[in-house]
This record gives C-alpha cells, structure tokens and sequence, in this order.
C-alpha cells in the first residue's frame, strides 16, 4: 500500500477512530522514545560517556550481551553494557522499564504499577526505589550553588515507621499525632534551601532539633561566600553558620510577625513546605521515614521538570545516573544513622 491509498484508508475512518488511531502513534512514539533514553546507549553511542568502572572516556564496541550493547574501556579493560552502572543494572525484566517508567511519570500507585504490568508489588517496590536512588546526588561536586537570595528554612515529618514492625511503641493510624508535645525525636527534621533561580535543595537532616553542623551537611557545599545570600528565620543554628561560611544573612523573625523585611523574606520556601506536604500526604498517604529522603529528591526532579513540554523524557535521562545501586544498597545505613540522632 502506499502513501496516497493510506490515507484514503485513514480519512476514511471516522472522527472518532482517526482520534484514537492518532493517539496510539503518538503513545507508540512516546514509548519509542522513553525506550531509547532508558538506558546509557545513546549517550555512550554518541561518545558522551564514559566507563562506569574508571570514567574513562575512551571505549569501543565490544559485541551484544543478551540484546544489551557491550563495550570495552581501552583504560582498565574491563567490558560493560549500556546498562552497567546504571539502577537497571540485573534486572530480568527489561521489556518492561520503559512501561514502569511512564506509570512512575504519572505517580501511579505500587497497587495500580503491579496490576498494570502484571509483576508483584515487592518489584514494583524496589524498582521505584532503586530509580530514586538515581537522583541522589548528595555527594556530586557538580551540584548548582545556590545564588543571589537564598531562603533556607527547616520543616517537620512525624516519624514513620510505614511497612515496618513497631517495636517501641504504639503503631498510629495514618496521619496520626505525636505523643509528646513540640519538636521530639518524633518529628523529623527537613531542611528546605531554594533560591530565586529555582535551584532547590530538601535535605532530611536529624530526629528533632537541628544544629549548625545539620546545616553545614545540608547546603554547606553550595553556599559560596560574595554569591550566596542566606535569609532565614532567627534560629541561632543559621547566623552561626552564616557566620562561619562567611555568608552574608538576614533574619525574618516570624516570632514577632515578621513577614517580608525590603526584597527579604522565606515566602518561597515556606510555600514549598505546605506543596512537599500535600505531595506526600495526597499521593502516598504518607511514607515511611527510611525512605523520606527518597521522596524528597523526587519533588526536587519534579519541580526541576515541570516546565518541561517532554516531562517523561526529561525524567528518564535523570534515572540513568552511575552508582545508583551502590546508594540504593546504602538507604538501610543512612536511616540507621538518621535514628541515631535521636534528642
């Protein structure tokens, strides 16, 4: 059949059937795409990679692995696929990470991904958390700094235990209220850092009060002296740490119905509070504490996408970050030392 007689077939159809039929080349399309950017191929193709084993950036084709592209680094000698390195890294079903991936894009629930895709919820649970592990980048010395105004301030998450055995105290209901009055080792601090250009940083810092070295974990990296200024509330923890990073600060002291003092507030990231909240609330009903820091970098992706007309594509090239699983394997030791910061 050629072209022309294609589309007498088409206009043929009805409306309603060109719709849909449209709508499947489009979903095709989509799929095709999200299908290409889920793995390093065409960055490492297109000799823009490196060896996941040395970083080197000089490799060669070295043959097919089960469909999977192997190459060779010509530095350490070692072979390694597109996928190598990479959250994908061993997984049995690869025909289906382009279709999870584009559930995971609509925040789809673990009970709608595995009933969808027909695989069990323990895989639909580690898969959604070996991808997040992919946007940790904590520890990257590539990270924006923060410019111009910068507004930190800290928020509280109720401890969670959520899919875990109960041990040391009562379970509570979803959404269910502490015991004890104020800030306790059962709220869990949640350093919030976003500056006029949009760069945003939520960093889980401690159980219960924070200090200036939580600070200094959090953002001490990205805040540069002569380019950062800092604007907080009056916690003492942040004027000590402006004071030792040298950064230039000014206090909003909500306490004494303070709001906005000139061009200086914490507005922005007082609002980021109440939308990370919602998301988190609304969307899972609630998470457990282990994996919030898993959450929060995924607001951060979201928020850094949003604009984007090709949101799926935008979010796939974040997943296929190095290191990934060595981060995944390490979220039980981070939560370990989270709890041990116990006040």
């Amino acid at each position: 059949m050629n072209i022309d007689n294609l589309k007498e077939e088409i206009l043929s159809l009805s409306t309603l059937d060109r719709d849909n039929l449209l709508k499947d080349i489009t979903d095709s399309l989509e799929h095709n795409q999200l299908v290409e950017r889920a793995s390093r191929r065409h960055i490492l193709d297109n000799k823009m990679g490196g060896c996941p084993h040395c970083l080197h950036e000089k490799y060669v084709r070295f043959g097919v692995d089960k469909g999977s592209q192997r190459y060779k680094c010509k530095s350490c000698n070692r072979s390694f696929t597109e996928y190598t390195g990479t959250w994908m890294a061993g997984l049995q079903r690869k025909d289906m990470i382009s279709s999870y991936l584009s559930l995971m894009v609509q925040e789809k629930s673990l009970d709608k991904i595995s009933s969808e895709l027909g695989i069990n919820k323990k895989t639909a649970f580690d898969w959604r958390h070996k991808i997040l592990a992919s946007f940790d980048t904590k520890n990257d010395d590539d990270q924006d700094n923060f410019t111009g105004i910068t507004e930190s301030d800290e928020t509280f998450f109720l401890r969670s235990e959520k899919g875990m055995e109960v041990k040391d105290r009562e379970s509570r209901k979803r959404g269910g209220k502490s015991k004890k009055r104020g800030i306790s080792k059962d709220q869990v601090a949640v350093i919030v850092t976003q500056d006029r250009k949009s760069t945003l940083d939520l960093s889980v810092a401690k159980l219960g009060r924070i200090g200036k070295v939580d600070i200094e974990n959090a953002i001490g990296k990205r805040v540069i002296k002569d380019i950062t200024i800092l604007c907080s509330d009056a916690h003492h923890s942040y004027k000590g740490f402006a004071k030792d990073s040298e950064t230039e600060f000014h206090i909003v002291n909500a306490s004494k119905g303070e709001r906005v003092k000139g061009k200086y507030h914490i507005q922005h990231v007082n609002s980021t509070h109440n939308r990370v909240k919602k998301w988190i609330e609304n969307t899972f009903w609630g998470v457990s504490t282990k994996y919030l820091q898993q959450y929060m970098n995924w607001y951060r992706i979201k928020e850094n996408i949003k604009s984007r007309s090709d949101r799926a594509n935008a979010f796939v090239e974040e997943t296929i970050a190095l290191g990934t699983l060595k981060r995944y394997n390490q979220i039980e030791s981070r939560y370990e030392n989270l709890i041990s910061t116990q006040t």
